[in-house]
């Protein structure tokens, strides 16, 4: 039996990059699949892609509405819903490059990347774990936060801001739930330089991109960017239910920069 077997999930931000990657495996592993996004143009023909068992929504994060809606389709469709991945999120560097240090930032461009990144989480375990209640099924809820939601980044703090709280409303709503006797788990993933087009705006394009991330993954021991589907292979482990033990954790994917110093490779 694959994996997901039986399972319903919902994965935004599913349009490309990391949610893309995490829709493909869970399809490839029995799931059902709502792929959801802003971007139709690009998130309808991926889930076209991916075949019966994926399906495109409509799905603005940031808008309770559009969560409600999305939810009650999920159970009208399929009755259930055991998994859902919290993976849309923005960088604040996507349309126009405003200083996000924090002397520097805007008011408006802090709030936009908190709209998206933390709002948008609330939202998604808010109604997550009503669906999930009002199905009776056990649920695992998978929250993206990121290397920057455990360390400083000065020239990113609205980011840094927003998935150092993810981290932290993951572990409250692991609680709650429990407390509440639900068996719901919710756990985090925290992923460092993956190679999505998110990264784009900063590596450019052309000869020098190569350089540039060369320089960008200086301070990782693995010296190289991790890649989608290593991301997705986590949260296929968390989305299964051979780690129903796990909750309220959080999980680093950055090559080993967390582990200590960085050591350059040696020479034989």
């Amino acid at each position: 039996m694959k994996r997901l077997e039986g399972k319903t999930a919902l994965v935004t931000g599913a349009a490309r990059g990391i949610g893309a990657a995490i829709a493909a495996a869970f399809v490839e592993n029995g799931a059902f699949v709502y792929l959801t996004d802003i971007n139709d143009a690009l998130g309808e023909p991926v889930a076209a892609g991916l075949g019966s068992q994926a399906r495109y929504l409509h799905l603005d994060v940031r808008e309770e509405r559009d969560w409600q809606h999305a939810m009650a389709r999920v159970l009208d469709e399929r009755g259930a819903l055991h998994v859902l991945v919290n993976n849309a999120g923005i960088t604040g560097f996507e349309t126009a490059d405003h200083p996000h240090d924090p002397e520097h930032v805007s008011l408006e461009d802090w709030h936009a990347v908190h709209r998206t990144n933390l709002d948008g989480v609330f939202l998604g375990c808010k109604h997550g774990i009503r669906a999930m209640r009002r199905a009776g099924c056990a649920g695992s809820i998978i929250n993206l936060s990121s290397r920057s939601g455990l360390v400083g980044i000065p020239a990113a703090a609205a980011y840094a801001s927003s998935k150092a709280a993810i981290r932290n409303h993951t572990k409250t709503v692991a609680l709650y739930c429990a407390e509440q006797g639900l068996p719901i788990r919710c756990n985090s993933l925290h992923p460092a330089a993956i190679l999505t087009p998110m990264w784009d705006p900063v590596l450019g394009e052309g000869p020098e991109r190569e350089a540039r991330m060369r320089e960008f993954v200086q301070d990782c021991p693995m010296r190289r960017f991790g890649q989608p589907a290593e991301v997705a292979a986590v949260a296929l482990m968390l989305a299964s239910d051979e780690v129903a033990y796990m909750n309220g954790a959080e999980l680093n994917l950055d090559g080993g920069i967390l582990a200590g110093a960085v050591a350059a490779p040696g020479s034989r």
